[in-house]
């Protein structure tokens, strides 16, 4: 059986299909999927059992990149075409069935629509897949000390990213003595793009417990990371997405975004948000995300050390 799944740009929406995908691969173990993604996602899927081919779509003009990977997917009958871009490509090639997503606007999370196209009644998971060389990378990089802390203080625009200091002081209370983390380290993650913003973060934290990975980690070395953590908090971003579904308890921070679409998804995930609500935030007037400034002045750190203890107590 042949399948070609089509997903996201990007990283965030790339692992949430991963539901459909580990779905999928359950449901029809004999198939051998080819995944057409973005480049920044293109890596999630490396180490993906049954997972022949990856093509990364870079874009380009006049949607020509749709035409390439028509050209290299034309030759092939497949069993299942699933096109979560909703692109024409997927009724330009020979397939038995075709499984098409389309935008949801409704307070429907994205796992959730996705187990709904497929028609299940109980949406899967999102999962994914490392190599011993991804896991044996992450143990040498953590040690043997434990507990840690992992942060993720980058979003990939400035009105999603709590403000370093708060990250510093939330670290600093989980941390102490008195904390639900006593002494822990502290793993910082982001994109080698993003070392500006996170570098504040590191210089502020006791240098001897920093483990400082921006831009040093491939995605699915950062998931084996993870795993091996004891609790995620960050922004709403890819990073936060990956956290959850490595299983390791995640907090996602949510400000002018919609939580109800892009919540982390795990048996121990939260959100925590700021005091406006998403309509507040993006609902004044000359909103811009490309210009508009931070908007997560309203998320205090008592609401985020909150946030977090009442995760930490129930997986205790």
């Amino acid at each position: 059986m042949k399948v070609l799944f089509i997903t996201s740009t990007r990283i965030g929406d790339a692992v949430l299909s991963t539901a459909l995908l580990s779905h999928l691969s359950e449901t029809y173990p004999e198939a051998k999927f080819t995944i057409a993604c973005g480049p920044l996602a293109a890596p999630l899927f490396s180490a993906t059992p049954n997972v022949v081919r990856v093509i990364a779509l870079q874009k380009r003009r006049a949607s020509l990149h749709w035409f390439g990977l028509w050209q290299a997917c034309c030759g092939t009958w497949w069993d299942l075409v699933v096109d979560l871009r909703a692109s024409a490509i997927s009724y330009f090639l020979m397939t038995r069935r075709r499984m098409v997503w389309r935008r949801d606007d409704r307070a429907v999370h994205r796992v959730n629509s996705l187990a709904e196209l497929a028609g299940l009644s109980e949406a899967p998971a999102p999962r994914l897949s490392t190599g011993a060389q991804h896991r044996d990378a992450a143990d040498k990089l953590l040690g043997a000390a434990r507990p840690i802390l992992a942060l993720g203080p980058t979003a990939n625009w400035p009105g999603k990213q709590w403000q370093a200091e708060r990250f510093v002081e939330l670290a600093r209370r989980l941390t102490a003595a008195d904390g639900i983390l006593p002494g822990a380290r502290i793993a910082i993650l982001g994109a080698a793009s993003e070392r500006g913003d996170a570098a504040p973060v590191v210089a502020a934290l006791p240098a001897d417990r920093v483990i400082d990975l921006v831009g040093k980690l491939d995605l699915l070395t950062a998931a084996a990371l993870l795993e091996r953590s004891d609790m995620y908090i960050g922004n709403d971003s890819g990073l936060m997405h990956i956290a959850a579904a490595s299983g390791v308890p995640t907090l996602g921070l949510f400000g002018p975004s919609k939580e109800a679409h892009y919540a982390p998804w795990g048996a121990r995930t939260s959100v925590v948000r700021t005091a406006l609500d998403y309509d507040e935030l993006v609902g004044g007037p000359g909103y811009d995300h490309r210009t508009t400034g931070n908007l997560m002045e309203s998320l205090s750190v008592d609401m985020a050390a909150d946030a977090a203890r009442r995760l930490w107590a129930e997986g205790t």
